[in-house]
């Protein structure tokens, strides 16, 4: 009896699925330390997570991002908050421009309370209920003492360390030869 004929034969085999990590595995280290610095502002987080590559999948990578920021130091927390930015990013147009305002005396009133920029992770928040949220949360956390919102801090930054690296790997310039990719569809919504 012959064997039977495949419906889809199989045809040239195309490029080979590209490695994200591949970029960051393969960077010089001091370009990996600059890159990684953008996700988190503590040069010691940086070297640490550089120092570990390379890194099988992003699991690995962010389980090692994580672990990188819970061994932050008082120190090296203060140097990622002073990285951040101190006004926050709201969409264009004129439904913001009233809460823009609100937005920047709950930030100063903020800064002056805890002496750094409010850091918060979007991530998972629907854009149109990001602003509510943060509104929401920057008043809560005005009720923080300086301890208890260090610990706040510390955690949303590690929170937005996670998703910066997820968009750092998946959009990292191209090394030569790699098959282009289109990859936009980031959690993070900027603050």
């Amino acid at each position: 009896m012959p064997a039977p004929t495949p419906r889809n034969p199989p045809g040239p085999p195309g490029p080979a699925p590209r490695d994200p990590l591949r970029p960051l595995n393969a960077a010089p280290p001091d370009e990996a330390r600059r890159a990684l610095a953008a996700c988190c502002g503590s040069l010691h987080w940086a070297r640490q997570v550089a120092a570990h590559r390379p890194y099988p999948d992003l699991d690995a990578l962010l389980a090692a991002a994580d672990e990188a920021a819970y061994d932050l130091t008082p120190d090296d927390l203060t140097e990622a908050l002073a990285a951040e930015p101190l006004e926050p990013v709201l969409p264009p147009g004129s439904a913001y421009s009233a809460a823009a305002t609100a937005l920047r005396a709950a930030h100063a009133a903020y800064e002056s309370r805890f002496g750094h920029a409010f850091v918060i992770c979007l991530a998972g928040v629907a854009p149109g209920e990001a602003l509510d949220h943060l509104l929401a949360s920057l008043r809560d956390r005005l009720g923080n003492d300086r301890e208890e919102e260090r610990a706040v801090a510390a955690d949303e930054l590690r929170r937005l360390a996670r998703v910066r690296l997820t968009r750092l790997v998946h959009h990292w310039p191209r090394l030569p030869g790699e098959p282009r990719t289109s990859r936009s569809d980031s959690p993070y919504v900027p603050v």
